[in-house]
C-alpha cells in the first residue's frame, strides 16, 4: 500500500494536469500548488524508499511514513484531488491504527550516521549548486547575482522551490530547477537510508563469552562449534546460560552458524532467546552449516526451513590406514615427496617454540593470495595463536623452510577439525595430502578418535550425478557446480576429500522460507568472504 501511494504521489507530481484548473486558488494563496506538487514528488520517492523499512516493522520507519502521509493528503487535498487524498488518508489511518505492530529496534548510532551523511551532502550540494547557478549567469535578469541571491536559489532548488532570481532563458531555468532539485532528492534519499536501515551491531565476544564458551566446548558434539570463538561474533545465551548460539548480523541477516553449543536439551531456549533478539530489530534469522540434529531442532523449535549445503569429511582415526588399493594414490604421492626431502611436525600450539610460531605466522600471510580472508562458519580466523592452546599445527618443512602447514581446533574432548590449510606456491604436488597424514598418524598420540576434514559443497550432487542412470535434471546441476567450480573450487574440495574415503555428515542453512533464501544466501556469502564490497583499496589492487 506505501508503494502504491508513492506511485500515485510521484505521477501526479510530475503530470500537472490539474494546474490550469486551480487559478483562482493560486491567486488565494500564491505558491500553495507550487509547493503541493514539490511536496507530491518528495512524499512519491520517499515512500518508496520507506516499504521495505515498513515491511521490516521498524518503528523509525512507521514515524516517518505517517508524517510523509499526513503531508500527502494535505498536498492532494491542496490541488482538489480526491482519489490521491482519499487513498492518502486510507493508508494513514490505518498505520495508526495498527501502530503496535511496528517495534523493531533501531541502533541510535545510525541516527548520527545520518546526520553526518546530510551535513556532508548539503556542503556538496552547496557547493555544486553554486557553480551551477554561475555557470549559467548570463541567464538571469541583471547579470551576474550576488553571493546571497546565489544561495537563495539553491536553498530553494534543493526544496524544489523557485527561488529570488528571474531566468530569461526558460530552457536554461529548467535544466539548472531539474539539476539543484535532483541534488536535493538525492540527499534526502541517502539521509533516510542511512537513518532507517537495518542496524549491524559490531560484532564483540567478550571474555567473559569466551570462558563460559571454552567450558561448554569441552563435551560439544559439533565439529564446528570451537568456531563459535571467532573474534568477529557474537554470543546469544539461553537464560539458563547451558546454551549459546554464536552470530553475526550481515545486512539484515542474523546469522548463527553450526549447531547451539551446548547440551541438546538446553537448544530450545537458546534459540527462543536468539529468534526474539531477531524479531527485536527486524532481522531475518539464519543458521549456516548446521547438523541435522540442529535443523530437525530449529524446525521444531521455530519452524524453519533447511537446505542441505553439502557434506563434512570425517575420518575415524582407528580406521584409517595408507594401505590398501583404494589408498594408492595417496600413498604414492605421500611417499614421493618424502624422498624429495619433506619432513613433518605435529604438535599442540602451547608446545609450538616461539621462533618456529613467529615463522609459521610469517609464511602464512606470505602465502595469501589476496587481502580477503575467506571463512566464518568452518575458520577461526587466526594462526597459531597463544588463545588457543589446545589447537594442532602441523607443518611442512624442506630445506630449513616451512613449505606448508595445517591447523586444527579441539572437537570436544577427543576430536579435531581442520580450520586452515596453506601452502608454499613453490612446494611440491602432495603437500597436503602428506600433511593429513602426518595428522592422522600423530593423532593418537593427541588423544584425538576422530578428525574432521573440509566441507564438500553439494558433494551429494556432483557423485549421484556421474552414475550411470542420472537425470538430465541432476546432470544439469552438476554440470552448473563444474562451471561455478572455475571460481569457487567447489569440484576440487570434493574430489579431494574423497580420495580420503571419509564417512560424511551433511551440513545444512536453515532459513525462514522461500522469499527469504536469496536474501539469506547472499549474506551467507558475504560472511564467507566470496562476495566482498569493493573498495578504492581493492579497486586500485585489481582485488575486487
Amino acid at each position: 500500500m506505501t508503494y502504491a501511494v508513492g506511485l500515485l504521489d510521484l505521477s501526479t507530481g510530475l503530470v500537472r494536469v490539474w494546474r490550469p484548473r486551480l487559478h483562482t486558488l493560486m491567486d488565494v494563496v500564491p505558491g500553495a500548488i507550487t509547493v503541493s506538487f514539490a511536496a507530491s514528488i518528495l512524499t512519491g520517492v520517499l515512500l518508496l524508499a520507506l516499504g521495505h523499512g515498513l515491511r521490516r516493522r521498524k518503528r523509525r520507519a512507521w514515524r516517518t511514513v505517517v508524517a510523509l502521509l499526513a503531508l500527502s493528503s494535505i498536498s492532494s487535498l491542496l490541488r482538489l484531488e480526491p482519489v490521491p487524498t482519499l487513498v492518502s488518508a486510507a493508508l494513514l489511518v490505518t498505520l495508526v491504527v495498527r501502530r503496535d505492530d511496528f517495534r523493531a529496534l533501531g541502533d541510535p548510532t545510525t541516527r548520527w550516521r545520518a546526520v553526518r551523511v546530510f551535513v556532508q551532502l548539503l556542503v556538496v550540494d552547496l557547493v555544486v549548486g553554486l557553480a551551477l547557478v554561475y555557470s549559467a549567469r548570463r541567464a538571469f535578469a541583471g547579470g551576474t547575482p550576488a553571493l546571497t541571491e546565489a544561495l537563495g536559489e539553491v536553498g530553494a532548488g534543493l526544496f524544489g522551490l523557485d527561488g529570488p532570481l528571474t531566468f530569461v532563458n526558460e530552457r536554461v531555468a529548467d535544466v539548472v530547477g531539474t539539476a539543484i532539485a535532483g541534488l536535493g532528492l538525492l540527499t534526502g534519499l541517502a539521509t533516510a537510508y542511512m537513518a532507517l536501515r537495518t542496524p549491524e551491531p559490531r560484532p564483540e565476544i567478550t571474555p567473559d563469552d569466551e570462558d563460559r564458551l571454552r567450558l561448554l566446548l569441552a563435551d560439544s558434539a559439533d565439529s564446528l562449534g570451537y568456531f563459535s570463538l571467532r573474534s568477529d561474533k557474537s554470543v546469544m545465551w539461553s537464560p539458563s546460560g547451558r546454551a549459546a548460539i554464536a552470530y553475526r548480523v550481515v545486512n539484515g541477516v542474523m546469522l548463527a552458524t553450526g549447531d547451539p553449543v551446548g547440551p541438546p536439551d538446553a537448544w530450545p531456549d537458546a534459540m527462543e532467546a536468539f529468534l526474539a533478539e531477531a524479531r527485536a530489530h527486524a532481522w531475518t534469522p539464519a543458521v549456516l552449516g548446521c547438523s541435522e540434529v540442529g535443523g530437525l531442532a530449529w524446525a521444531k523449535t521455530a519452524d524453519l526451513s533447511a537446505m542441505e549445503l553439502g557434506d563434512e569429511a570425517i575420518l575415524e582415526v582407528a580406521d584409517f590406514s595408507l594401505d590398501g588399493r583404494a589408498m594408492r594414490n595417496v600413498r604414492q604421492m605421500v611417499a614421493r615427496i618424502r624422498r624429495a626431502g619433506y619432513e613433518t611436525q605435529v604438535a599442540r600450539i602451547a608446545d609450538v617454540p616461539e621462533s618456529v610460531r613467529t615463522v609459521v605466522l610469517g609464511d602464512a600471510r606470505a602465502w595469501r593470495n589476496s587481502e580477503t580472508e575467506r571463512g566464518f562458519s568452518m575458520a577461526l580466523g587466526r594462526v597459531a595463536d597463544p588463545r588457543d592452546p589446545d589447537a594442532v599445527l602441523v607443518t611442512a618443512w624442506e630445506g630449513g623452510r616451512v613449505r606448508g602447514l595445517l591447523q586444527f581446533v579441539p572437537w570436544g574432548s577427543d576430536g579435531m577439525s581442520l580450520d586452515l590449510m596453506r601452502r608454499d606456491g613453490e612446494a611440491a604436488s602432495g603437500i597436503n595430502e602428506l600433511l593429513i597424514a602426518a595428522a592422522m598418524a600423530a593423532a593418537p598420540g593427541l588423544g584425538v578418535r576422530r578428525v574432521s576434514l573440509n566441507f564438500a559443497a553439494f558433494r551429494a550432487v556432483f557423485e549421484r550425478g556421474e552414475r550411470l542412470g542420472a537425470g538430465p535434471l541432476l546432470r544439469a546441476r552438476r554440470s552448473v557446480l563444474i562451471l561455478a567450480s572455475r571460481w569457487f573450487q567447489i569440484e576440487s574440495l570434493y574430489r579431494f576429500n574423497a580420495k580420503f574415503h571419509p564417512d560424511w555428515s551433511s551440513r545444512f542453512l536453515v532459513y525462514p522460507g522461500p522469499a527469504d533464501l536469496p536474501r539469506v544466501s547472499i549474506a551467507a556469502l558475504q560472511a564467507e568472504a566470496y562476495l566482498v564490497r569493493p573498495t578504492w583499496r581493492r579497486l586500485r589492487e585489481g582485488q575486487a
